[in-house]
């Protein structure tokens, strides 16, 4: 695919930073006139992020770096220790980071009230991000900021048990009855063939493969929809059957653990499980797939945007400074450097190609689903959470009917 230099891609975000209303400073809501980027604010752009570790901050350092010199516009990046509470507050104090991590479950609060600054149906690129990343950072009609990179689950299989247990390539489940064939064959003394965290954020996969997922397409609560049902039935199932287990059942803190210490043959988790392999448990031989469907194929995403403070001293410089960081060049420089997907299609060929065991991840963006994140919805996804823990001896509907009865009180 076509690849531009940064140098080109630097001066093309320096060159467009948009409007900010004469009055106040923030984005105007008529039709927004360009400015050029001498008449614009030359304050300095500070930048909170909440790094997973030195090779994210130093990449991010050095794109933000790269930024700043050819703009002429001071830029600075800090790491914060905790970022929701730093962020908060800022933006309580009036002197909030112009730019900043945000993360879906804070996302919409900080929306709802008026931390944030709603730019992003202004960004040139609006169209390359993918629809469900997009969504996942509206709020009110509104696309508030640029969704940063995204994760997905996908399957993870150990290959020496599959090819132990007698199984092929062919053998790779595409369906929930497959799983469970599978799963069956790789189950060995202690080892289970399947596990996963005992929580919405892998069980859901379950849901978005049956066609439900805890909210409707419109926003509305619909927990203990039959779908969701019956998704919580099959991994009952699984459970009773003794094929599958959660990982805290296993004595193992995550997925990635109960993999590495090979306590299971598969399970179920995101890309950030790659580098878990290789720091911790390198000598463990694995392949990715794409999740078996249910009714459909189904799997779950987590993204960060971007977000421009509704308060920040340089909304314009920071614009400008997202509209380079979400170039499709500097996205695979983000993924070389610290293993992210890019959020934009633009980039998801070059980057198949970058990272070939990563394509099964990257597939699941054309269908993935969001979590609840209004205000609210953290309560009510820990509750659900505490539920799933006893989900092999307890009634899948009885668990959903309370989830619902939560969750109807912050969707509707």
């Amino acid at each position: 695919m076509p690849r531009i230099t940064r140098a080109a891609a630097i001066s093309l975000a320096a060159a467009t930073l948009l409007t900010v209303t004469a009055c106040s400073g923030g984005f105007s809501s008529e039709s927004p006139t360009p400015i050029t980027s001498e008449s614009a604010n030359k304050n300095p752009v500070t930048v909170l992020i909440g790094s997973s570790g030195d090779a994210e901050t130093t990449s991010v350092k050095t794109a933000v770096a790269a930024w700043s010199a050819k703009s002429g516009i001071p830029a600075e990046v800090k790491v914060a220790s905790d970022l929701t509470q730093q962020a908060t507050q800022g933006f309580a104090g009036g002197k909030p980071d112009d730019l900043l991590y945000v993360s879906t479950d804070q996302f919409a609060g900080w929306a709802k009230n008026g931390s944030l600054e709603a730019y992003g149906d202004q960004l040139p690129n609006k169209s390359d991000f993918y629809p469900g990343l997009v969504s996942a950072f509206s709020y009110d009609g509104k696309f508030y900021c640029a969704p940063k990179d995204f994760s997905t689950l996908a399957l993870v299989i150990n290959t020496d048990m599959w090819s132990d247990a007698g199984l092929t390539d062919a053998d790779v489940p595409t369906t929930w009855d497959q799983l469970e064939a599978v799963a069956k064959k790789l189950t060995k003394g202690k080892r289970v063939g399947l596990a996963f965290s005992p929580e919405i954020a892998r069980v859901g996969v379950f849901m978005a493969q049956a066609g439900g997922g805890l909210l409707s397409a419109d926003g509305k609560a619909q927990a203990n929809a039959q779908p969701n049902v019956d998704a919580l039935t099959y991994v009952q199932k699984l459970l009773k059957e003794g094929v599958a287990a959660f990982s805290s059942d296993l004595g193992a803190g995550w997925g990635g653990e109960a993999f590495g210490k090979k306590q299971a043959a598969m399970v179920i988790e995101g890309n950030w499980i790659t580098g878990a392999m290789t720091s911790t448990y390198p000598s463990v031989k694995y392949t990715v797939a794409e999740l078996p469907a249910g009714t459909q194929k189904g799997t779950l995403q987590f993204t960060n945007c971007w977000g421009i403070a509704a308060d920040a001293d340089n909304k314009a410089g920071a614009l400008s400074l997202v509209e380079f960081l979400t170039t499709t060049e500097q996205q695979l420089t983000f993924a070389k450097d610290f293993g992210v997907m890019p959020s934009v299609k633009s980039a998801a060929e070059q980057y198949k190609t970058d990272n070939p065991t990563m394509v099964p991840f990257i597939n699941g963006a054309e269908y993935a689903q969001n979590l609840p994140s209004m205000p609210g919805a953290a309560d009510v996804l820990k509750d659900f959470n505490s539920q799933l823990t006893g989900l092999k001896s307890k009634d899948p509907k009885t668990i959903l009917d309370s989830t619902q009865t939560n969750l109807q009180a912050i969707a509707g």
